[in-house]
C-alpha cells in the first residue's frame, strides 16, 4: 500500500503521527508548568509555522501566560536562504517578562539565533526556547534548546504547521520527504 503524499512536485511519506505528537505535547507542557506555573510566562510563536504546535501547547500547559507571534523568514522553497526577514515584529515589552520562544522546527537555528540575542537586549527575566522539531546534524549557530519535542534527522518535512512552498502545513501528521521517488 503507498501512503506516500504529494505536495506541489515532491512525495512525502508519514513520519510522526498526530497521536505521537500530542503525546510529547502533553509532556513538554507538564516540564513547563512545572517551571513556569505562577510566574504567568510568555509564549512567543515564530509564525507561520508554529501555529498548530503553539495552539495544541497551549491548552496543554493550562496555566497563567499571555501567547504573542512574530514572523521571520529565512526559507525559500526546501532551502535556507540565511537572510532574515521580519514581516511582524514584538510589540510587548518583555522586560523582566519570563519568555519562552516557541518553533516548530529548530534547523540551521540562523534564525532562532538571530531573534534569540536580539530579545536577550529586552532584558527579559529569563529566555528559553522551546521547539517540536530538532536537527542537531543542520545546525549552524549555536542555540541552547531548553525544551525538544523530537531530534530528528537533516531531512526535509511537512505537516503540523510545517510547509514546502506554504503547502502541507494543514496536515495533522508530519511527513518527511520521500528521497526513493
Amino acid at each position: 500500500m503507498d501512503n506516500r503524499i504529494l505536495v506541489n512536485d515532491k512525495y512525502f511519506v508519514p513520519y510522526i503521527t498526530h497521536d505521537k505528537i500530542m503525546t510529547r505535547v502533553d509532556e513538554l507542557a507538564a516540564e513547563v508548568r512545572t517551571e513556569f506555573d505562577g510566574k504567568r510566562p510568555l509564549f512567543l510563536g515564530i509564525l507561520n509555522g508554529v501555529f498548530m504546535f503553539a495552539a495544541d501547547f497551549i491548552k496543554a500547559v493550562n496555566i497563567d501566560c499571555e501567547i504573542s507571534f512574530v514572523k521571520l523568514t529565512s526559507y525559500a522553497g526546501m532551502e535556507t536562504t540565511g537572510a532574515i526577514t521580519s514581516r511582524i515584529g514584538l510589540e510587548i515589552d518583555i522586560k523582566d517578562r519570563h519568555v519562552i520562544l516557541m518553533d516548530d522546527i529548530v534547523d540551521s537555528g540562523i534564525t532562532l539565533h538571530h531573534l534569540y540575542h536580539e530579545l536577550l537586549k529586552e532584558n527579559p527575566a529569563s529566555l528559553n526556547i522551546l521547539t517540536l522539531l530538532m536537527k542537531p546534524d543542520a545546525l549552524q549557530k549555536p542555540l541552547d534548546v531548553t525544551y525538544v519535542g523530537f531530534d530528528i534527522p537533516n531531512k526535509f518535512v511537512i505537516g503540523y504547521g510545517l510547509d514546502y512552498d506554504q503547502s502541507g502545513r494543514y496536515r495533522k501528521d508530519i511527513y518527511q520527504l520521500d528521497e526513493q521517488a
